[in-house]
């Protein structure tokens, strides 16, 4: 950990959130949801979508484009189909609803897909697949997004936004193995990784960021500004390159678009930028869709040869032998143990930030600093 980074507890970062959110006009079980899903994307590691967006959220907030009363409602309800309208709130709590309810169809007919439309960020994709995910189920999560910050293939400007993708399967109960969790960004990597870069002053990584000639830019605040300020360039889709498959990415950042925003009504932003302002909620668009594998076999037939698979691929002979080969899920569990026993860090910029957001939100400062073996 940096020298000018502290580490405090997730549930002083829990309590904070939440005081904040309700300080803004959240309902008190609302906001309560929405800052443990902020402090476990935290918790995974996932530090570019927990705790730190607050300081967007906020801007959002003062420009209008949210409404922190929201009050989520089922718009269409269905066998195995459900679609939810999120009121122009913050996407956390909709969005658990929304899984939560798809998990329950499913576990009655196999599979289910809930929708949720006019909904904002809602943070990390890869904790709600999660929900379907510790009940035995699969999960899979796909969502439109407000910012357009990817740059397709061959083009000098962006149109398209991060628009992610997650998928949960679950292991055998009591499995060595960890859980396979997939949460990725359709661009090479997420917009608020190069924010978070760029508050830990660390340089980015050549071929995350262009500019409007396609040339790397990696010094971090000059990143962060093409990427958040400028109308040019941005966001390489995955691949970084058409050389390197940059149109797989393009093509799945488009896949995102349709099945989390289009299908259930949700905006593609620079069409929608047409004809709304700057202080219209961005009605993004999520879908949740839940399987259940005891449909398809046998009962934890599927999670024990998941189980087998993720044996071969953990004992596939690695490269360089002290880097073994990983599944994705297991650098978020190792992050969750060691966080969990010595807190979550901030550095200073971000712990500025909230402290600011605290102070303007007329609430008490609330944050623990972590002793190690103190529970999360």
């Amino acid at each position: 950990m940096s020298a000018v980074e502290s580490r405090f507890t997730a549930e002083s970062l829990r309590a904070q959130t939440a005081a904040i959110l309700q300080a803004w006009g959240m309902p008190e079980t609302t906001a309560h949801t929405t800052a443990a899903l902020m402090v476990e994307t935290d918790l995974l590691g996932v530090e570019s979508h927990g705790i730190s967006m607050l300081a967007q959220y906020e801007a959002m907030r003062d420009g209008g484009r949210l409404h922190l009363a929201a009050s989520p409602r089922v718009l269409r309800d269905g066998p195995a189909t459900a679609l939810l309208d999120g009121d122009a709130g913050l996407g956390h709590a909709v969005s658990a609803q929304a899984m939560q309810l798809a998990v329950d169809k499913a576990r009655a007919l196999g599979i289910a897909l809930v929708g949720v439309r006019n909904s904002h960020h809602f943070g990390a994709a890869g904790v709600y697949a999660r929900i379907a995910q510790r009940q035995g189920l699969i999960g899979l999560v796909t969502s439109s997004a407000q910012g357009i910050l990817l740059v397709p293939t061959r083009a000098a400007e962006p149109v398209l936004g991060t628009n992610p993708i997650a998928f949960a399967a679950p292991v055998s109960q009591g499995s060595h193995n960890n859980a396979f969790v997939l949460d990725m960004a359709t661009t090479t990597a997420a917009a608020n990784r190069v924010k978070v870069k760029a508050l830990r002053s660390e340089p980015v990584p050549s071929g995350w960021v262009v500019d409007g000639q396609s040339q790397p830019v990696t010094e971090p605040e000059a990143a962060r500004a093409q990427v958040f300020d400028q109308p040019d360039g941005g966001l390489t889709p995955l691949g970084g390159s058409s050389d390197g498959g940059s149109h797989k990415g393009y093509g799945l950042a488009l896949l995102a678009q349709v099945l989390g925003g289009t299908l259930n009504g949700g905006a593609f932003a620079p069409l929608y930028r047409q004809s709304h302002g700057p202080g219209d909620p961005a009605n993004v668009g999520h879908s949740f869709i839940a399987i259940d594998p005891r449909f398809f076999g046998e009962p934890g037939a599927f999670e024990h040869e998941l189980d087998a698979i993720l044996d071969v691929l953990h004992a596939t002979r690695p490269a360089n032998p002290a880097e073994p080969v990983l599944v994705r899920g297991d650098p978020e569990a190792a992050q969750h143990a060691e966080r969990a026993r010595l807190g979550i860090p901030l550095p200073a910029p971000l712990l500025r930030q909230i402290r600011d957001i605290t102070a303007r939100a007329g609430v008490a400062d609330l944050l623990q600093p972590a002793h190690e073996g103190a529970p999360a």
